[in-house]
């Protein structure tokens, strides 16, 4: 396992005193809680785990009915297309 890395960052004195006491109350040791908002930070943040939840909420939507067919989607822009070429 890697040696553990020290991360020391400034922040303002009440919000060190909130976040100190939130961390107590859930019985945590505040830099488990800050590893932990750091991997969802990254997580959220990651392109990749971005795109596998759009995927996971698409195949969702799909089986339960909802969303359109290729054909559906292809007349829709075709339409578009048309509106878009007969402007100019």
């Amino acid at each position: 396992m890697p040696k553990p890395a020290v991360f020391t960052m400034k922040l303002e004195p009440d919000l060190r005193a909130e976040f100190m006491a939130a961390a107590q109350a859930s019985h945590r040791p505040a830099s488990q809680v800050v590893r932990e908002l750091m991997r969802e930070f990254v997580e959220k943040h990651d392109h990749t785990a971005f795109l596998h939840r759009k995927v996971k909420a698409a195949r969702v939507s799909v089986d339960a009915g909802q969303g359109r067919d290729n054909d559906a989607v292809e007349a829709d822009f075709a339409a578009r297309r048309a509106r878009i070429t007969d402007r100019a």
